[in-house]
């Protein structure tokens, strides 16, 4: 049974903020660009979607980070995905101003006070599910706009 599960981690911050180290692979935040799967910029095409967010290398086990000093403020179930066996987590986490989800990212708790570059959880085994695919911390705004900017 394969699972995948994704920390969704609702992040307010201020305008003009930009994004900390994600992931302890990847200390300068880079993008994934195309793979077998797709590309990973916003808008990038999904058959008939588009990509709604912004994917961020990191590889499979590595440890992921607090991008802002934030607040966790519990744990959310996002949805399942009965074709790929897949459990979707969230986790939410609050300053002020914008906000951001982070998934495939297993959280290491769900409340409490996190500082800008505190390991918040770890990246999800993305090959066991989608073989040759660049893992990645899929970023993804709440109102879906573009959070290219913010990197």
């Amino acid at each position: 049974m394969r699972h995948v599960v994704v920390l969704l981690a609702v992040l307010w911050v201020c305008d003009g903020v930009k994004f900390g180290q994600l992931c302890s692979s990847n200390p300068s935040n880079s993008r994934r660009t195309s793979d077998r799967w797709g590309q990973g910029q916003y808008g990038a095409g999904r058959g008939t979607r588009l990509h709604q967010g912004l994917d961020i290398k990191c590889s499979d086990g590595a440890a992921v980070y607090a991008p802002f000093d934030v607040t966790l403020n519990g744990k959310l179930t996002v949805y399942t995905d009965p074709s790929t066996d897949s459990l979707i987590e969230a986790l939410r986490l609050h300053p002020a101003g914008l906000c951001f989800k982070l998934f495939y990212v297993r959280p290491d708790r769900t409340s409490g006070t996190v500082r800008k570059g505190q390991r918040i959880g770890t990246m999800l085994p993305m090959q066991s599910v989608y073989p040759g695919i660049t893992s990645h911390i899929h970023v993804q705004m709440c109102d879906r706009s573009d959070p290219t900017p913010y990197f």
